[in-house]
This record gives structure tokens, C-alpha cells and sequence, in this order.
């Protein structure tokens, strides 16, 4: 019977690598590739996954010198770097792209009304139309900075706390408080310039 070596830590492999050992950073890619594929995949495009996630550990990689432990540990410092590495992929993209406002069907329709009379965008994504509700959704979220469209994807859609979002973007929490409510605004302005457009 074979017994499994001890796991390394991964402030030990962290200091490996700073001493020369590359090759432990593939241990902590191997280890933490499943984590950063599923932070991602909840904020970007399916089509985008790989290149922005290649691009968090990228990111980490080069910021390894000023990782040192922080009490933290690893796993929340690489957190907020793939958060960040999703922040930016949005500012890349809404510098480049032009979002069109698609014309609302009678079930965008209804789900409209049933959106501006609720204040939690998780339950109305529950309530059936689910299809309609994300078609708004990121019609909406496309109208928002790349800032804004993070802050309510962490905040509003993933149900972080104000504290634990602002940990993750590395803001302070009043930063975040006051971007989610700037943000909840503009959605509900945009949502409504919708309807009243169809009226």
C-alpha cells in the first residue's frame, strides 16, 4: 500500500518559485485551475474563459513577489486577481464594442414589469422566462461601466457581501456600497427607458 506525500503548503510553493523553483508554480496551477475556471466562467463569456483565466494566473504569476503571505492565504489573493483579470476583460471589451438595444417581445415585455416591481434581480431570474430575464439582464449590463457591471454581478447575481466584494476588486467597502448603488440606478433607469420606448 502506497502512501500519498504530504501536501505542500502554498506559501511553500510560493516561496520556491520566488527562489528559482518554476516548476512549483504549476503545482499551484494544477491546484487552483478548477477555482479560477469557475470564478471566471461566472463573469465572462463561455468563448472567454480560457484566455482570461490563462490571463489571472499570468497576473499572479508576475505579482508573486508582492504576494507575502498577507494572513490571507493564497487562495483569496488569487481570487481577487482573477476578479480583476474579469473587471478588466469587461473594460477591454466595452472599449471595442457597441451594445444594441433589441427590441422587447411581449414576455420581455411582461418580465419588465414583474422586474421593476421587484428589487432582487436573483429571484426574477428564478421565476420562470429565465431566457428573457438574462436577454434584459445583460442588454442592461452591457449599459454599465466595467466597474458597475462587476460590482452588481458580485454583489446583486453571486450574493457577495459589501465587504467581501470590495476585498475581492480590492476597493474599500464604502467604494463598493456606493458603485452598487449608483449601478442598481442606472440599471433601473435603463430598464425603464426600455419600457417606455415599447409603451
Amino acid at each position: 500500500m502506497s502512501r500519498r506525500a504530504p501536501q505542500v503548503d502554498d506559501d511553500v510553493l510560493v516561496q520556491q518559485v520566488l527562489t528559482g523553483r518554476k516548476d512549483a508554480f504549476e503545482t499551484l496551477v494544477a491546484r487552483y485551475e478548477g477555482y479560477v475556471f469557475g470564478l471566471v466562467k461566472g463573469h465572462v463569456p463561455a468563448a472567454d474563459v480560457e484566455d482570461v483565466a490563462q490571463e489571472a494566473f499570468i497576473r499572479a504569476y508576475r505579482s508573486l513577489p508582492g504576494y507575502g503571505g498577507r494572513g490571507k492565504g493564497f487562495r483569496p489573493w488569487l481570487a481577487s486577481i482573477t476578479v480583476r483579470a474579469c473587471y478588466d476583460h469587461w473594460r477591454r471589451v466595452y472599449r471595442r464594442r457597441e451594445t444594441p438595444i433589441s427590441h422587447l417581445t411581449e414576455e420581455h415585455d411582461k418580465w419588465l414589469d414583474s422586474a421593476l416591481a421587484e428589487s432582487s434581480v436573483r429571484i426574477l431570474e428564478e421565476r420562470g422566462a429565465a431566457d428573457q430575464a438574462r436577454e434584459l439582464l445583460e442588454a442592461g449590463l452591457d449599459r454599465l461601466s466595467a466597474e458597475d457591471r462587476m460590482v452588481m454581478e458580485l454583489v446583486y447575481l453571486e450574493g457577495h457581501s459589501g465587504r467581501e466584494a470590495a476585498q475581492l476588486l480590492n476597493w474599500s467597502t464604502a467604494k463598493v456600497k456606493v458603485r452598487c448603488f449608483r449601478a442598481r440606478r442606472k440599471l433601473e433607469t435603463f430598464l425603464l427607458k426600455l419600457k417606455r420606448s415599447e409603451g
